[in-house]
């Protein structure tokens, strides 16, 4: 039996159990496994990290992890010029597009509100996000560790909030998208792309008070879902002022 001396930094804690926490503690293994293999088994997923320094010495996760070694796992450093220290995840797809988990539905629509691509379904399995994120070089969301440990998966975080306004800050934080936001809303139904429409083009669609106090119509290119800037757009507005005035400097997770 071998043993390696572990300690991460910062939001990687989350995934650990108190007693891990802000401290290395020691893990015992046979055989001749990688760090990642390694890592993952304490259970922090790959997507969360950035940095690995074995002894000291900047590694990637194939390195081969020996008796005795002292490793010091960090997240993400959006903000920082780390060089040359090797960094772990490839840069995330710009413009930002996501796939989220079941658990997310309400975060998806904040999302698409902001202008990004965010794909959700609740009947969504798995492993077809996993597929779907690989084929689209999508951003996997999810409040589901073990999805995120995938090996197809090259881009995620796992959602620590539970309230939907919070986590739309954390993943605006953590992907540093405060300069992303769209020039135009997603459909919050479907995903699709809305455009601006003229008023005669849905007036089969609209409700007989709409049609009298409002002019200005958009309509979702897939669903054909149609919206105006109604009672409720105001509150929606400050909502997404709100978000666009937080700092835009992302708070470090490592």
């Amino acid at each position: 039996m071998k043993t390696a001396f572990f300690r991460f930094y910062e939001a990687l804690n989350d995934f650990l159990p108190q007693k891990r926490r802000n401290r290395e503690f020691s893990c015992d293994f046979d055989g001749r496994p990688t760090v990642k293999h390694l890592i993952e088994s304490i259970g922090v997923p790959h997507t969360e990290i950035d940095v690995i320094l074995v002894n000291g010495v900047s590694v990637d996760f194939k390195h081969y992890v020996a008796n005795s070694d002292r490793i010091a796992v960090y997240s993400v450093f959006n903000s920082l010029d780390i060089k040359p220290i090797f960094r772990l995840g490839p840069t995330p797809p710009r413009p930002a597009a996501f796939i989220l988990d079941v658990h997310l539905g309400k975060l998806a629509r904040m999302l698409r509100l902001l202008g990004f691509d965010a794909l959700y379904r609740n009947d969504y399995e798995d492993s077809r996000i996993v597929q779907i994120a690989a084929a689209e070089h999508r951003i996997v969301l999810t409040r589901d560790v073990q999805l995120l440990k995938a090996k197809m998966v090259t881009h995620g975080y796992w959602i620590r909030a539970m309230n939907p306004e919070a986590q739309v800050v954390e993943v605006l934080r953590r992907f540093d998208l405060f300069n992303q936001f769209g020039a135009v809303p997603r459909c919050l139904a479907c995903n699709g792309v809305i455009h601006e429409t003229s008023k005669e083009a849905v007036w089969h669609l609209l409700e007989p008070k709409t049609k009298i106090y409002y002019r200005e119509f958009f309509q979702c290119a897939d669903c054909g879902r149609v919206y105006w800037k109604g009672t409720h757009f105001p509150r929606l507005k400050e909502k997404i002022d709100r978000w666009r005035a937080l700092p835009s400097t992302c708070i470090i997770n490592g």
